[in-house]
């Protein structure tokens, strides 16, 4: 899909319409190097390094944010460069945290009754929020929230506590808007995307014009018309809307199966694990995951203002896909662990 949705801008920018596909197949290669190896491991003694890897991937999250090193992208200060080649600390920064919730709350899940506890645990999510906010990067922001209040959640606090902090976000979340010109234009154009068709609700409608020729069994591989500099960046954000003009609603309703296979299936070892902290493990990667599949899929298809978040396996990008990797390789190295007896 990647080869298919830039092979037209790959051609007019780099002379070589295989130019992104080249170096995400080097990215695929690498993840899956990695998948492998790290689903052989014993993964339960990662949770010794789990502090370790979290300051690293804090580092590198901060490192990015000072002027001359880190690449600024579509207004975006997200990337870290080397010869070509760049890296997306945000994508690490989500699986640390992950590990580092996973740790406390496998050893101190129930201390989290205590609302002095509860908020001190949540606000380490809020301020890699913020910090990740700084690029700024919305949508990589809005995951690390759900997946921390996803595994917040299956540790035992109290639901009331999630009112309150549900509360005071949906505030912290609007005067975010309303304190950048550019979101108020994504909610505007999310609105009314007419209302600016050639700027603000533009990638928008572009999308809807390569979902609705697609029909049921769309154009066939390679045959989309949107990519010819009409979706601006197909290969990113947007490749649902070239898969469905290619392949229609059944192309798309079967890699939605296949995601909420994987979905399921890392949702079921973490139920069935024997080790508290391989269970928050997996359960925090199931709900990343899943929590971003959801968000790309519903701004693709108009039911959410445009986000910038990728597609996980299918977008182009190595840390993305990369980390998507890795991460399923933890679960398939937590899988080992698990207590067959499990219905």
């Amino acid at each position: 899909m990647v080869y298919s949705a830039s092979n037209v801008i790959a051609l007019a920018e780099h002379n070589d319409r295989l130019y992104y596909f080249k170096r995400q197949l080097i990215f695929l290669i690498l993840g899956y190097l990695l998948m492998y190896f790290i689903a052989r491991m014993n993964i339960i003694k990662y949770q010794k390094y789990a502090v370790g890897v979290f300051l690293f991937c804090l580092a590198l999250l901060l490192i990015v944010l000072i002027p001359g090193i880190g690449i600024v992208r579509g207004g975006a200060r997200s990337w870290i460069g080397f010869k070509g080649f760049s890296i997306q600390p945000s994508e690490f920064i989500k699986l640390g945290l992950i590990g580092i919730y996973a740790k406390y709350l496998g050893e101190n899940h129930h201390d989290l009754k205590k609302f002095k506890n509860f908020l001190m645990l949540f606000s380490l999510a809020v301020v890699i929020f913020l910090i990740v906010m700084l690029q700024p990067d919305f949508g990589t922001g809005l995951i690390i929230i759900a997946a921390a209040a996803v595994m917040i959640y299956i540790s035992g606090a109290p639901i009331k506590y999630f009112l309150v902090i549900l509360g005071v976000g949906i505030g912290g979340v609007a005067f975010l808007i309303i304190s950048a010109p550019y979101r108020v234009e994504r909610i505007l154009a999310f609105i009314n995307p007419w209302q600016d068709p050639l700027g603000s609700g533009f990638q928008g409608i572009q999308s809807l014009f390569a979902i609705t020729p697609g029909g049921l069994f769309g154009h066939g591989f390679n045959k989309s018309m949107q990519k010819h500099f009409f979706l601006p960046e197909p290969q990113n954000d947007f490749i649902f809307a070239i898969l469905l003009e290619e392949f229609g609603l059944i192309g798309g309703a079967i890699v939605m199966a296949l995601y909420f296979f994987v979905i399921f299936r890392s949702v079921r070892i973490a139920l069935s694990v024997n080790d508290n902290f391989l269970m928050f493990l997996c359960a925090g990667i199931a709900s990343a995951l899943a929590v971003q599949v959801i968000i790309n899929i519903a701004v693709v298809v108009g039911l959410l203002p445009v986000t910038g978040i990728t597609l996980p396996l299918f977008s182009y990008g190595g840390s993305s896909l990369v980390l998507t990797l890795v991460s399923l390789g933890v679960v398939l190295s937590a899988s080992k662990y698990r207590n067959y007896d499990f219905g």
